[in-house]
């Protein structure tokens, strides 16, 4: 099968970044010619305001690009991910004219969301949910914290919406969890052309003995990932494991500050992959405090690969994700109190911290690449049928 994988790389890199090679790689060692259309949010910068929000709408040159690369490389599949600002999703009009079926990971909740979180001012926000007009959006300025981009945002997702592109154009989806799936449902995307297919990791770190003595939180620097909540729960229990912090990102200065006055708080910033997967590795547990509906962290994945228990909040897909004392512990989002609780319960905190087992055989049990295979396989021959059926 050739393959034409379609990206917006964002101006840090992130996740998605991380699953297009990893699909690239596994896709290629199975035989499949995999060829990329991308682009990259540094050449925003050099774009016009109003350019930009017409390009963002409906972009005539990667339709014509696409359109070319389709017919020149004979492609069988669009794989599409993040098309959001620059390539548009004209893209899915490219293909539609040259007869190629369409798939769509959602790596978030772009296509109901204009922030793609459904998180606002520190809480969960789903006033946009099954709005056909993302007015509360551009009201809040939930894009970029701009009323600008905002309402060109929501213009994009209005008008795809009302010329049937998100019913008709897309063959396929990929919903990373099944609560995505039920809230893409919920925001009205065709169920019965969805699968479920998680993430996973082409290269397995291998568990560790997590016998650092310490937590980890590893991620970037954000106030939905719950860091000034973690931060005040070791405030509040200086007598408990101590927490070793990797990551860069807004909050960056805070987290310094607050870990430079606190005993059993470290800071380590940005660090390569492979000093994380070593702290992974030896750390008691990943604490992944996150309070918004996050889509499938490679962090997550990362820890249970290396026998690391996670201690999470019971939000959005973290509810399926995490496995009370199998994989780690959840804790009620509602509960100001529970992460501090928790540390103050080292009998507990000991009994997460013996889940490594667990945690690893979780993984092996979905996360692997050749698990992934199957249902990227699976998507892919579901989009054929779909376009056969769908004009």
């Amino acid at each position: 099968m050739r393959i034409l994988q379609i990206h917006n790389f964002y101006q840090q890199a992130g996740g998605e970044d991380r699953v297009l090679a990893a699909e690239f790689a596994l896709l290629s060692s199975h035989g499949h010619e995999v060829f990329q259309y991308t682009v990259h949010n540094d050449a925003v910068a050099e774009v016009p305001a109003v350019e930009l929000g017409v390009k963002t709408i409906w972009n005539k040159d990667s339709y014509r690009n696409v359109r070319l690369l389709l017919a020149e490389h004979a492609i069988d599949l669009v794989h599409a991910h993040n098309t959001l600002p620059l390539i548009s999703p004209s893209i899915y009009d490219a293909a539609r004219a040259q007869n190629v079926p369409v798939v769509q990971t959602l790596h978030n909740y772009r296509l109901l969301c204009p922030a793609a979180t459904f998180y606002r001012q520190g809480e969960i926000c789903e006033l946009c949910l099954g709005k056909a007009v993302n007015y509360p959006a551009v009201l809040h300025r939930c894009y970029r914290d701009s009323l600008a981009a905002s309402a060109v945002v929501s213009i994009m997702l209005a008008a795809h919406h009302f010329a049937g592109t998100y019913q008709r154009k897309i063959h396929t989806y990929i919903a990373l969890t099944e609560f995505a799936r039920n809230k893409f449902r919920e925001g009205g995307l065709p169920a019965n052309r969805m699968i479920v297919k998680p993430n996973f990791l082409s290269h397995d770190p291998g568990p560790g003995t997590g016998q650092g003595g310490y937590a980890l939180f590893a991620g970037r620097l954000t106030a939905e990932k719950g860091l000034v909540e973690m931060l005040d729960a070791w405030a509040a229990n200086p007598h408990t494991l101590p927490l070793k912090i990797a990551g860069d990102g807004p909050l960056r200065s805070f987290v310094q500050e607050r870990a430079a006055s606190l005993a059993t708080v470290e800071y380590l910033g940005l660090c390569e992959h492979a000093r994380v997967m070593s702290l992974l590795q030896e750390a008691a547990v990943l604490v992944f405090p996150s309070r918004w509906y996050e889509g499938m962290p490679m962090i997550l994945l990362e820890a249970m690969a290396c026998g690391t228990p996670i201690v999470a909040f019971a939000v959005g897909s973290l509810s399926e994700l995490i496995l009370d004392f199998e994989n780690g512990c959840k804790l009620p989002l509602a509960d100001s109190d529970a992460l501090p609780d928790l540390l103050r319960d080292s009998e507990r905190l000991a009994r997460i911290s013996c889940l490594r087992a667990g945690a690893r055989a979780y993984f092996e049990r979905y996360f692997t690449a050749a698990k992934n295979y199957q249902l990227l396989k699976k998507a892919y021959d579901e989009a054929a049928d779909n376009s056969r059926s769908i004009s």
